[in-house]
């Protein structure tokens, strides 16, 4: 298949892609606090309603306490720390009441409470060092790709039989050197080596846990908003549980 070919099968992938590239680097060049609140809170919608159908919960109040979740954020200077308060207050009104579903708190746990700790990365730590958990990622994914494509031999795991073990390690050496580079003007040497090592290392198993979700569903996708692409947690799965380690880790050793 020539490339012209190639392009033409998946070129609402490619177009997807490229808007995507766009407003990622707009959002970053602009650097303001409340674009990035704003594109990220468009992201963790979708992202929660996609969730909400995966794990097949029928409640509309979900909606209406993630988006006050997020304005709330908006303001609050730990936007972290919020999703657990929200937990603790949902878990209270469920023993008051006498309804205790454990269920409806899934989405909190996947995928609110991972957004509100990449906007306290964010919050806490700027611009530059999201667009590091960007690089770690992306170089994380993209990595697993072509080397697995390349000398790919065992499987990962069966969750994802795409993944192999050799693309999985190429993966994260490439993020780690890649990470580490970046990541040294800000934090030094040896802490952007661990950082960068840490975070791919979770991208991997956030991929892994998505690709779980969407085995148990019994879908293809988690979603179908990006053409080409699938659903919005197909795109930042791997974000959702680097972002995370992340902040943990700029926190505790920074």
């Amino acid at each position: 298949m020539s490339i012209k070919e190639k392009f033409l099968k998946d070129k609402q992938r490619y177009i997807t892609a490229v808007v995507l590239i766009a407003v990622v680097a707009v959002v970053g060049i602009v650097d303001n606090f409340f674009i990035t609140w704003l594109f990220l809170g468009i992201l963790y919608m979708f992202a929660t309603h996609e969730s909400i159908n995966l794990f097949k919960i029928q409640s509309n109040i979900l909606y209406a306490m993630s988006f006050i979740l997020w304005i709330v954020a908006l303001f609050y200077p730990n936007p972290d720390d919020l999703s657990f308060l929200t937990l603790i207050i949902a878990i209270s009104i469920m023993l008051y009441e006498k309804k205790v579903d454990f269920k409806i708190l899934y989405p909190f746990l996947y995928p609110i409470t991972p957004f509100l700790f990449i906007l306290a990365l964010y919050h806490d730590f700027g611009m530059g060092i999201l667009i590091w958990l960007v690089f770690v990622v992306v170089c994380t994914d993209s990595g697993a790709y072509f080397v697995g494509k390349s000398i790919g031999k065992k499987k990962f795991s069966s969750i994802s039989p795409n993944k192999t073990v050799e693309g999985v390690i190429g993966g994260i050496i490439i993020a780690t050197v890649v990470g580490t580079i970046y990541g040294f003007d800000y934090v030094g040497f040896w802490l952007a080596l661990f950082v960068s090592a840490l975070s791919s290392l979770a991208s991997v198993y956030g991929d892994l846990f998505e690709s779980y979700l969407k085995r148990e569903a019994g879908v293809k996708d988690s979603g179908s908003i990006l053409p080409g692409h699938g659903g919005v947690l197909d795109r930042v799965d791997g974000y959702l549980f680097a972002g995370v380690v992340m902040v943990i880790l700029l926190r505790g050793l920074a």
